[in-house]
């Protein structure tokens, strides 16, 4: 069964390809006209197919596709916006198993996570459809001598740039946001990650998005990236990626302006306290960090555990982390595929290097997998200390670090004790200390005696290196839309008289 899906993919593959994959502009294919680049299969490190980096020429054009399918999409009344993008939902629901294929060829995701990426995007697009309708409401502010009231309106075609871990789910996390709130979208998939894009955008011009509404542009981040960032009529940049990325976003956009909303990396905590239930904790610090394989922004990738436990904990970590399974991410069985790509295995490898210069102890794994693809044992680093890099730094693999803690005040330091501020996971059985905890350290989202469950009306986002901003319910709209206020005077105040 996993191999028919896999071929099942790669025939897909060759047919969105044929040559060099391209772009996707005002609701027609084109086959680019740029350089092209190698795109590889992570579990075999073959060849998959070569992909076109857009040129400047290609970029203006889809802007301005974007730009001018604007005014209609905007003037579109919420209720028809909220029917094409459950149409667009349905499609995906439809296509789910050659969604999931895709993203397990692309990436060397896991099957078992990967079956439910898909449902996870319609989901996303259904939560936005059904709040298109009253994007635009605001407020009735009300004072004495007049009646305020807000109104909420599109900002314009917006660049949304999404990463390679799980390419599917996060572009509908932002590409289905600035549908539902009137916005057009140029939307550029990681280099790493090309296919999924174009599945859907398929979608959703088979479900009745106008042409021009959404767009896809493929090529590198130096060149194609920059030059939407860069575009003047690019109104506001969502990205999600690494920290170093977001930056040079923030400077290319600057002469123009732009709106940012910037996802970036992480380097989690997941915080054992000695009164905490130890095996639902330990189950979350293994699937936190091991899931996905440890490609995620959210994971934990270091457990600050009670010193009281802490030899404990460590023990049951090694037997954990010994019986993943790696393997072939078509398998369902699978519990960690292979790494994105072999730059990408590298830096992990180095970090597992650098954990030993350090003076950490490597308790499980540390080394790649012998064969084809990009394969490196789940790891798991012992006996670290606050000041080392393998403690500071995303790594972004399956590698979990181990620090030690004394007390409550001692772990509050090491959590916050970073550049980063994304997420968090408290265990405690103590209320008042889940509480103190969860306040007191610096996290754009902490979870007390849970793994990640994204509720979608919640906001979404990091401090710090972490990012810009919040995702989700309204906070989406927020980024998305201009506030406007309109005061109207009840003839009632007295308006001042000069030069008379």
């Amino acid at each position: 069964m996993p191999s028919a899906k896999c071929d099942r993919a790669i025939a897909r593959v060759k047919k969105i390809g044929v040559g060099p994959l391209g772009h996707y502009i005002g609701g027609v294919p084109e086959s680019g006209a740029g350089p092209v680049f190698d795109n590889v299969e992570p579990a075999t490190g073959r060849l998959l197919g070569q992909v076109s980096d857009a040129t400047a020429d290609e970029v203006d054009e889809a802007v301005d596709a974007a730009r001018k399918a604007f005014p209609a999409w905007k003037a579109m009344a919420g209720t028809e916006r909220r029917a094409i993008l459950h149409r667009v939902a349905d499609l995906i629901v439809a296509r789910a198993d050659e969604i999931a294929a895709i993203e397990c060829l692309d990436t060397g995701q896991p099957w078992r996570y990967m079956s439910k990426a898909a449902i996870r995007g319609a989901e996303n697009f259904r939560f936005f459809a059904d709040r298109a309708p009253g994007a635009a409401d605001g407020r009735s502010l009300p004072s004495a001598n007049h009646l305020n009231y807000t109104t909420r309106q599109p900002i314009g075609p917006v660049a949304v740039i999404t990463p390679w871990n799980t390419p599917f789910m996060l572009s509908t996390w932002k590409i289905a946001p600035a549908l539902a709130a009137g916005c057009t979208v140029v939307h550029k998939p990681a280099e790493w990650s090309p296919y999924s894009a174009r599945l859907l955008v398929e979608i959703a011009c088979e479900a009745g998005l106008p042409p021009g509404v959404l767009n896809s542009m493929n090529g590198l981040g130096e060149s194609t990236g920059r030059r939407l960032t860069e575009h003047p009529d690019i109104k506001a940049v969502a990205f999600v990626g690494e920290s170093r990325t977001g930056s040079a976003i923030i400077s290319q956009g600057a002469a123009t302006l732009k709106r940012v909303h910037l996802e970036l990396g992480g380097k989690n905590p997941i915080i054992v306290f000695d009164d905490a239930d130890f095996e639902q904790a330990l189950d979350a610090a293994v699937f936190m960090i091991y899931s996905l394989n440890g490609q995620r922004c959210t994971s934990s990738s270091r457990v600050l555990v009670q010193r009281s436990i802490h030899d404990e904990f460590v023990r049951r970590l090694v037997e954990r982390v010994r019986r993943l399974k790696v393997g072939n991410p078509f398998d369902p069985a699978t519990d960690v595929g292979p790494l994105i790509h072999a730059k990408h295995l590298a830096k992990v490898a180095g970090y597992v290097e650098v954990a030993r210069s350090d003076g950490a102890t490597v308790a499980a794994g540390g080394t790649k997998i012998e064969g084809d693809g990009f394969y490196f044992h789940p790891t798991l680093i012992v006996g670290a200390e606050q000041s080392m890099r393998i403690a500071r730094e995303e790594i972004f693999g399956p590698v979990l670090t181990v620090i030690a803690f004394d007390d409550e005040n001692d772990a509050i330091h090491k959590a916050n004790d970073i550049d980063y501020g994304l997420a968090a996971y408290l265990w405690t059985r103590d209320l008042g200390r889940g509480l103190r905890v969860a306040n007191a350290v610096d996290a754009g989202m902490v979870w007390v005696n849970s793994e990640n469950v994204r509720h979608l009306p919640t906001p979404f986002g990091g401090m710090k290196a972490s990012g810009i901003g919040r995702d989700g319910g309204d906070w989406s709209f927020e980024f998305l839309m201009e506030t406007k206020n309109v005061a109207l005077a009840y003839g009632t105040h007295r308006v001042p008289r000069i030069g008379v």
